[in-house]
């Protein structure tokens, strides 16, 4: 009788904490979903591998840019902006309102004209869509750009909600590489200065006072930038990126020695060989290094 009076104050305990737990948490605990659990990472900036080269199509004259940059007035769209940064956070809320997000559909074809046409027709895409066309569309008008996969650390032990996709422009003036969110509209800055996806992760893991969210329309409420911030962090773990950044309608991209990616460890941690249990990640080389990461783009003069 003890034994199974035991059992039953067991289970109790069990059902009453499983009731304390937020739906989030119990996933967590379950494996189910990502740890929000910041860690305090850190790269190398060992010299760049001369093993990685990466592909920039020539902004201007690459034939399938130029077609979604008249398609879609691009070039007109922008006209008023006095600088190069007044055109990022209008094309980042251009693409931002295409469609709405559905995280379960996918288009015919993975790539940014295909993506806009069925956005007219009343479809919705996920994070990668909206990737794909901030990344054409700031390439159109002669600001490099690539898209940027996020992993969560735990990305090989949960079973859903691992990744996110948004993208990077190469600002000339600035002489660096920019965060951008088009499926939330979002700019990470410091100190009114923009980020990398790597130090929007230092900013937030260390609660700088002076991390602030912005788009077009100025700075993000208080309520959305502490809700986008809390979400996020735990993406900011793991990067990638094609080498291949200048095929823009193509099935099959560019590659070295077979694999079409790089993806950005930080020191001390394991490479990711599992994506959600369940799929490979056999086509990526990796890096401790910033600087094979956040290389000045050299456009490739080919339409």
């Amino acid at each position: 009788m003890k034994k199974i009076a035991l059992i039953i104050i067991s289970l109790i305990a069990i059902v009453i904490v499983i009731y304390l737990l937020t739906p989030t948490t119990f996933y967590q605990l379950l494996k189910i979903s990502p740890s929000s659990k910041l860690l305090d990472i850190s790269y190398t900036t060992d010299a760049p591998d001369s093993l990685y080269q990466f592909q920039y199509a020539d902004t201007i004259d690459n034939d399938y840019l130029k077609e979604l940059r008249t398609s879609y007035n691009l070039e007109q769209l922008t006209a008023g902006d006095t600088d190069e940064f007044a055109k990022i956070k209008t094309i980042l809320d251009w693409t931002s309102k295409q469609w709405e997000h559905n995280g379960s559909n996918t288009p015919s074809k993975q790539d940014a004209l295909t993506i806009l046409s069925e956005a007219k027709q009343g479809k919705k895409f996920r994070c990668v869509e909206y990737g794909i066309v901030a990344t054409a569309a700031h390439n159109s008008i002669g600001i490099p750009a690539r898209t940027l996969g996020l992993k969560t650390r735990d990305v090989e032990k949960v079973r859903r909600g691992a990744g996110h996709v948004v993208s990077e422009v190469y600002s000339k003036e600035l002489g660096k590489w920019i965060y951008i969110d088009p499926q939330f509209n979002i700019i990470p800055t410091l100190n009114g200065a923009p980020l990398t996806g790597v130090e929007f992760q230092k900013a937030i893991y260390t609660k700088d006072p002076g991390l602030t969210l912005i788009n077009k329309q100025g700075e993000v409420s208080k309520e959305d930038s502490e809700s986008y911030i809390k979400w996020i962090g735990k993406y900011l773990f793991y990067f990638d990126i094609l080498f291949d950044q200048k095929t823009m309608n193509a099935d099959k991209y560019n590659s070295i020695n077979g694999m079409t990616k790089l993806t950005l460890v930080p020191a001390g941690h394991k490479e990711p060989l599992i994506f959600q249990r369940s799929s490979k990640i056999n086509y990526s080389y990796y890096t401790n290094s910033l600087n094979d990461f956040y290389r000045t783009p050299e456009l490739i003069l080919s339409k």
